[in-house]
This record gives structure tokens, C-alpha cells and sequence, in this order.
């Protein structure tokens, strides 16, 4: 398993586990369908591009879409954007580079997490069923890194957090700083499960769909600051 990322056991899912895997490279989605089918997840599509690959989800209705983003006719940025917004499906982003100028892009369309083609075939596997799950695959040092990297100075988007209490504010700001659900426990004196009840609190209430987004946002409305630490 590559460090960095957070896996977790599958919870409260239950039904065959849908896939639609979403690359140019028809190699890459051969192997890619067949380490999965060999883990008892079903691939119900393959698309070329991301025209294919919204019209695959539209017809299939699989719980997590494997994207890559660089393809032709639509990029795995728009069809991202397209699936989330219309389909309600988890997009989980295939890239080469962990740090792909197109990752940030991506996340901001509403992909749950992203993982580098040469991911294990067991760490893919887990990681499809962590997104499907709801969880977010991606560490929080390394979301951290991407905002970092790009966010442009000074262009902070209004969002109103004032629905967050001051305790949830502190939580969202340690957590955009890279801090784990066990770190923030131990730098606030809280439990495990408090911290877990704040961060879905704050999802709840931001309309948010992991802790990924709750992050960029973070770093989007001047929350926390690129290249600062936390108070």
C-alpha cells in the first residue's frame, strides 16, 4: 500500500459494488476492469473519453466512476463536474502525477479522492470500496499540497460559515492544515468519535460531500492561508 493514503474498511454499503472505468488507453482499462473483477467488483462500463463515460453512467448507475482526466472530446474534468452534479456517483481520478495540474481542477468538480496508475491491485481495489463507503481517498497532507500549489493568492470565494460553531471552525481549519481525524482528536483533547461527529457536522452543513472539498474550501474562502500553519 502506498503511504499517504487513508484506507479504511467498507461500512454500511451493502449490494455489488458498480464500477465504471473511464480512460483512453484501452490497456489501462482492461487491467483495471479484470484486477477488479477479480476482487468481486463488477466494471459495468468502459468508456474511451468523457462523453463515453457520462453516458455510461447515465445508462448503468454504478456507484463509483475510475476517471482518468486527460482523454479526448471531454476531459475527466467536465465529465466529473456532469456526473456529480446530474448522476450522484463517486468519481474516483486516475493520474500518472501526484501532483497533475489537473488534479485540483478535478477535486473542485466534486471527485471524491484521486490514485496514481501504478496503484496496487490491492490498494485499488480497497480504495474503490473506501470511496463507495463515502470517504474521501485522498491524505490530508497531501490535499494540503494541492490547494497549496493551486490556489491562487488572493482569490478567496465568499461562502457563509456561519452556520459552523466556533469548536467546528477550529475543526475545519486543523483539518485543512493536514491534520487526520486522530491527530485533530489528540490536538483538541477529544475522542476519536467526537471528532468524527464534528467533521460530519461540518459536511452537513456546508453541503459538502467529503473532506476533501471541506479542505479546498477552506483554503477558497481565506480560512486558512497557502503555506501557513494553523494558530
Amino acid at each position: 500500500m502506498r503511504p499517504g493514503y487513508q484506507v479504511a474498511p467498507e461500512r454500511g454499503v451493502s449490494g455489488p459494488l458498480r464500477v465504471v472505468v473511464a480512460d483512453d488507453q484501452a490497456l489501462v482499462r482492461s487491467g483495471f476492469g479484470m484486477i477488479l473483477a477479480a476482487d468481486g467488483i463488477e466494471v459495468v462500463a468502459e468508456a474511451a473519453n468523457g462523453v463515453q463515460a457520462v453516458a455510461a453512467v447515465r445508462r448503468t448507475a454504478p456507484d463509483v466512476v475510475l476517471m482518468d482526466i486527460r482523454m479526448p472530446e471531454m476531459d475527466g474534468i467536465e465529465a466529473t463536474r456532469r456526473i456529480v452534479s446530474a448522476a450522484g456517483a463517486r468519481v474516483l481520478i486516475l493520474t500518472t502525477y501526484d501532483l497533475d495540474q489537473y488534479v485540483y481542477a478535478a477535486l473542485t468538480a466534486g471527485a471524491s479522492g484521486f490514485l496514481l496508475k501504478d496503484v496496487t491491485p490491492e490498494h485499488l481495489a480497497a480504495a474503490v470500496r473506501l470511496v463507495r463507503a463515502g470517504d474521501a481517498l485522498l491524505a490530508p497532507a497531501i490535499t494540503r499540497r494541492l490547494v497549496e500549489r493551486f490556489t491562487r493568492p488572493g482569490a478567496a470565494v465568499h461562502r457563509d460559515l456561519s452556520d459552523l460553531t466556533p469548536r467546528e471552525l477550529e475543526v475545519l481549519r486543523l483539518m485543512a492544515a493536514g491534520l487526520s481525524n486522530a491527530e485533530l482528536a489528540d490536538r483538541l483533547v477529544l475522542s476519536p468519535a467526537t471528532v468524527k461527529t464534528h467533521v460530519a457536522r461540518i459536511l452537513a452543513k456546508l453541503d459538502l460531500r467529503d473532506r476533501v472539498q471541506a479542505v479546498v474550501l477552506a483554503y477558497e474562502v481565506g480560512l486558512v492561508t497557502p503555506g501557513r500553519p494553523p494558530a
